[in-house]
């Protein structure tokens, strides 16, 4: 069987009004929204997921990553990686549009990060889903980031420091 070629993913939020919108036609209001010098800080409830309480998201688009972890709904609950996944990022004012490139890492913690979405990001090559410019910048940023995470013994908060981003991940 084959992999399902599925179609770009495209949001776009709203600074003024905190609201983040997909493709598929939905659309949350954001608990947390706020510009940062780094790029952008999200934070949305999502109660319709039986294990996560909220999904906590950071845009940074100077490195066209976008870093996402989902809390728990339980305290007992042990938490999932954290993912960063290659995006091409456009500002206009208050709008930050964001498309997926459909290939990311997971970064547990104390353990190896590992690529995925590569089935996905093959498929949507194949089936010219994704463009080769975008194909291209998608593995130069994954394996690029990879390699930097690497160096940093897979740790998340000392890369991102070795970025210049000092702010805790994820934050509390």
């Amino acid at each position: 069987m084959g992999a399902v070629i599925t179609p770009q993913l495209v949001d776009v939020v709203d600074t003024v009004s905190a609201v983040r919108s997909y493709s598929s036609g939905t659309s949350r209001h954001l608990s947390t929204c706020r510009v940062e010098h780094w790029g952008l800080r999200l934070e949305c409830p999502t109660p319709d997921d039986p294990f996560s309480d909220s999904e906590v998201t950071w845009l940074m688009p100077d490195l066209g990553l976008r870093l996402t972890h989902h809390r728990p709904r339980s305290r007992h609950a042990r938490s999932g990686p954290s993912v960063l996944s290659a995006v091409r990022v456009q500002r206009d004012g208050r709008w930050w549009r964001t498309t997926d490139l459909l290939l990311g890492l997971a970064v547990p913690g104390g353990t190896t990060a590992r690529i995925v979405r590569s089935e996905e990001f093959a498929a949507a090559v194949a089936g010219r889903v994704l463009g080769p410019d975008d194909a291209d910048q998608a593995l130069r940023t994954v394996h690029r980031t990879l390699e930097e995470v690497s160096l940093h013994r897979h740790d998340l908060g000392t890369w991102l420091t070795h970025r210049g981003i000092y702010d805790v991940w994820p934050s509390l």
